[in-house]
């Protein structure tokens, strides 16, 4: 049942000669691509809670929650610790902003990469396509036309097969790194959102 959706060696061999030069760089930058996006998906963390809460939670120090592996969790208990540890408003928000601006690049850590691979992808895939569209002309200037390996069948299916893996790289890429994208947008708005609420309760403190 499992080899049913998992091809074989030789099947693999198979598609990887039938797309000519350009799959190796397709396969690359395929690899390439899904390790940007696994490590933007374990990096862009956010919790389940409201920034109020993760805020009022941190106040309250409680144990449970300082255990959350989370980007907005981690970032409430960092603006209360820097809270308690400065007297001043006005150097709490610079120690905050400091500090989320440096957990907000590293959200955006290979973002770029991501953006230009989504691109490069159906571009090698084009290359391809070019590439077998010149093998078919070839092929008919030598009248090859019905030859088993190459010719104008496998002129066409070599322009074919490339092009439909290089969508096949770039559109589910495009679609998890827009998504990211947008949980990364949520992230740092919650992230203003905690700095704004310390800050504050900060100033309502020292107000009293």
């Amino acid at each position: 049942m499992l080899e049913t959706f998992i091809p074989s060696y030789s099947v693999l061999l198979e598609y990887y000669e039938m797309g000519g030069f350009v799959m190796l760089p397709l396969i690359i930058v395929s690899i390439l691509l899904w390790y940007a996006l696994v490590y933007r998906v374990m990096t862009v963390r956010s919790s389940q809670h409201k920034p109020r809460d993760l805020v009022r939670k941190a106040k309250k120090g409680k144990r449970k929650f300082l255990n959350l592996k989370s980007v907005t969790a981690e970032a409430a208990k960092f603006a209360m610790d820097t809270s308690r540890e400065y007297r001043s408003p006005v150097n709490v928000k610079a120690r905050i902003d400091e500090h989320f601006f440096n957990l907000k690049e590293t959200m955006a850590r290979h973002r770029s990469l991501v953006r230009s691979l989504v691109a490069v992808a159906p571009l090698l895939g084009l290359l391809g396509t070019v590439d077998g569209m010149m093998e078919t002309f070839d092929s008919l200037g030598t009248m090859s036309l019905f030859t088993q390996t190459g010719g104008i069948a496998g002129g066409i299916s070599k322009a074919l097969f490339t092009t439909q893996v290089g969508l096949a790289i770039s559109i589910p890429g495009l679609l998890v790194g827009r998504m990211i994208e947008r949980k990364e947008r949520n992230v740092c708005r919650e992230l203003d959102q905690i700095r704004d609420l310390v800050c504050a309760q900060k100033q309502a403190s020292l107000s009293k």
